[in-house]
């Protein structure tokens, strides 16, 4: 099989983790591994939809001039900016705007 893990392979793989670790700290290894994992898709999911919110925020700022922004898009762009970790305070909406779009491009 070429570029794929064999039988043969996956056979040596936990032959070296037997031998590194004893066969007491396999199944504890598993599970933090198992743990981590989840609380890697958990933050992954969390990340999405606070760029979904992020998106959604930007999309009804956009729409009318900043000028316009009325106190509940004004907390709207408040709310992305803390939930990207971007300071707010002492900051215009503008300022925060700006911000959050370098940051959304690095």
């Amino acid at each position: 099989m070429i570029g794929g893990i064999g039988p043969s392979e996956m056979v040596l793989i936990f032959a070296v983790l037997l031998l590194l670790f004893g066969a007491n700290k396999l199944p504890e290894l598993a599970r933090s591994m198992g743990t981590s994992m989840g609380e890697f898709k958990k933050a992954q999911k969390e990340s999405e939809r606070s760029l979904r919110n992020y998106e959604r925020s930007l999309k009804n700022t956009t729409q009318t001039k900043d000028s316009e922004l009325t106190p509940e898009k004004e907390s709207n762009v408040k709310q992305v900016a803390a939930n990207l970790g971007i300071s707010i305070e002492g900051k215009n909406d503008d300022e925060i705007l700006t911000e959050i779009n370098t940051n959304l491009k690095n």
